[in-house]
């Protein structure tokens, strides 16, 4: 069918429909662009959603993890949740769902793949094809055809789109130097600080940024490396390049965001496999990984170990994601560790990042070890009151310390 034809469909579902789509990097550009023309009023639920959504009186931009494109909308529905469960809200009936439309590859050998994004698509397919909702595909050229989950039967769907709309790249670009912290400079500190704590054979979640990025010098010099993780990004073609993974380890992620390179090197490579994210996220297959590490970061943390990576001034800013996730699965794994990485100093609102006492929601807690440009703070068995020490000397900012001690002090942890 064409755009239209497949959109007019929707439009027959009734009033309000749920679309559900393909978030992060392989948003249905073509699909969405033909909704939105035809459907005055409808709800449309993804991960991640990027500029350029519709976003007008009519449409209800829904998420468990907020993209740039939706957080400032007077028109977001944020529904909480660790990224593991999201599809359980639609396979035991939480949230509906009208229609999904699914970015996917061309037909190979009779299939279609989801191609860099699986992520909770499977659910909500199983979710879609019990409730009798309308499956539709877009199907396009530069999608790479991806294995595992992300592999479907043509049949599956009841619709086919052809749409030839380039895939668009995630383009991030490292930050200035300069600032109260100097944002390379700490970013190039922190990340061999984080290297550092990796073994030889260690199993890596993977992220994507400045922290990821300042990683890969290190890790580069790794061997026998596995990587299981919620996402991978452009950082994986450096660590294959340099040799560093194991080569008779698949690599297991859930969805693929970075550039056209890396999409290519995706497309049917027997190397990875994407699959569900109640498989990349469940804390208990994490733990079976040796030496998991996961590395994750926060808006703030506290003299308690406690992280918010989710809300400023109480608004959501992303949600919890895979964070919780991999914190409890990396915590338990043989040799794991669960590293919470970030600048002492925050360069936007300028203020520290290490605080008392949480004011916002708490997305983890109880890392292994809190690390920033100033040093590493041990958390993992230590006592409330030794955690808060190690905070304040190793980890907070200078001119803070002074504060925190006497804020510890209050709070009975000095």
């Amino acid at each position: 069918m064409t755009p239209q034809q497949a959109a007019a469909l929707i439009f027959a579902r009734g009033d309000n429909p749920r679309v559900v789509v393909s978030g992060n990097g392989a948003v249905p550009w073509t699909m969405i662009a033909a909704i939105d023309a035809a459907v005055p009023e409808y709800r449309l639920f993804l991960l991640n959603g990027p500029a350029g959504l519709p976003d007008r009186d009519g449409v209800t931009l829904e998420s468990a993890f907020v993209g740039s494109g939706m957080r400032k909308s007077p028109r977001l529905e944020y529904y909480p949740a660790r990224l593991s469960h999201v599809p359980r809200y639609f396979i035991k009936g939480f949230l509906g769902v009208d229609a999904v439309v699914v970015h996917t590859s061309e037909p190979w050998h009779g299939n279609l793949s989801l191609g860099n994004e699986v992520n909770i698509l499977p659910g909500v397919i199983e979710a879609a094809k019990a409730s009798g909702a309308l499956l539709i595909a877009q199907t396009n050229p530069t999608m790479p055809y991806t294995f595992g989950d992300a592999e479907y039967e043509i049949d599956t769907f009841d619709v086919i789109v052809p749409s030839d709309q380039p895939l668009q790249p995630h383009a991030w670009k490292p930050p200035p130097p300069g600032g109260p912290v100097d944002r390379v400079e700490s970013a190039r500190v922190i990340g061999d600080l984080v290297s550092s704590r990796v073994s030889n054979g260690s199993t890596l979640q993977l992220g994507i940024g400045e922290i990821p990025d300042a990683t890969l010098a290190g890790l580069s010099k790794k061997r026998k490396l596995g990587i299981w993780t919620e996402m991978i990004s452009d950082g994986i073609l450096t660590l294959d390049e340099a040799g560093a993974l194991d080569m008779g380890r698949l690599i297991t992620a859930s969805f693929v965001f970075g550039s056209l390179d890396l999409y290519q090197w995706l497309n049917r490579n027997p190397r990875v496999r994407l699959m569900r994210t109640e498989t990349t996220n469940a804390p208990a297959l994490i733990s079976q990984n040796p030496g998991m590490t996961s590395i994750n970061t926060a808006l703030q943390v506290d003299l308690l170990d406690q992280a918010n990576a989710s809300r400023i001034n109480a608004r959501i800013h992303s949600g919890f994601g895979g964070q919780t996730d991999f914190t409890v699965g990396a915590m338990h794994a043989p040799g794991g560790q669960a590293i919470m990485a970030l600048r002492s100093w925050h360069p936007k609102a300028n203020v520290s990042t290490i605080v008392p006492l949480l004011d916002e929601p708490v997305t983890s807690l109880q890392h292994t070890c809190v690390i920033t440009e100033n040093g590493v703070a041990e958390c993992a068995g230590r006592s409330e009151k030794q955690q808060a020490a190690n905070l304040i000397e190793q980890a907070a900012h200078p001119s803070i310390r002074a504060e925190l001690w006497e804020e510890a002090r209050n709070m009975g942890l000095a």
